[in-house]
């Protein structure tokens, strides 16, 4: 089995504004720490959450492909490891108070 190899681009002045990057696809996400950085959700992306340290991550994808959608676990995953937290539980909805998805 292939496995994708990321790459992290990360801004000098926020150390909480991270986007990762798969080498192998055209996969992007954009990572905001909640604790500290608004968020407004882009309905034409995929978004997805998970503590770390005690810090609420958002996982923003940029410009997702039907064929990159796949991927977007794995590259959390990936994520997680790198900031020495592989437990960390991925969740499919903003688990803060009062940012439940309207149906």
């Amino acid at each position: 089995m292939d496995h994708n190899v990321y790459l992290l681009a990360t801004d000098p002045n926020d150390p909480c504004r991270d986007i990762i990057h798969s080498r192998d696809t055209g996969l992007k996400v954009r990572v905001f720490c909640l604790n500290s950085d608004p968020f407004t959700p882009n309905k034409s992306e995929i978004q997805l959450y998970g503590y770390a340290h005690n810090k609420l991550y958002a996982f923003e994808t940029i410009n997702i492909t039907s064929d990159d959608a796949l991927d977007v676990v794995s590259a959390i995953q990936w994520y997680a490891d790198y900031v020495d937290y592989p437990q960390m539980e991925i969740l499919p909805e903003d688990p803060r108070p009062g940012h439940e998805i309207a149906m």
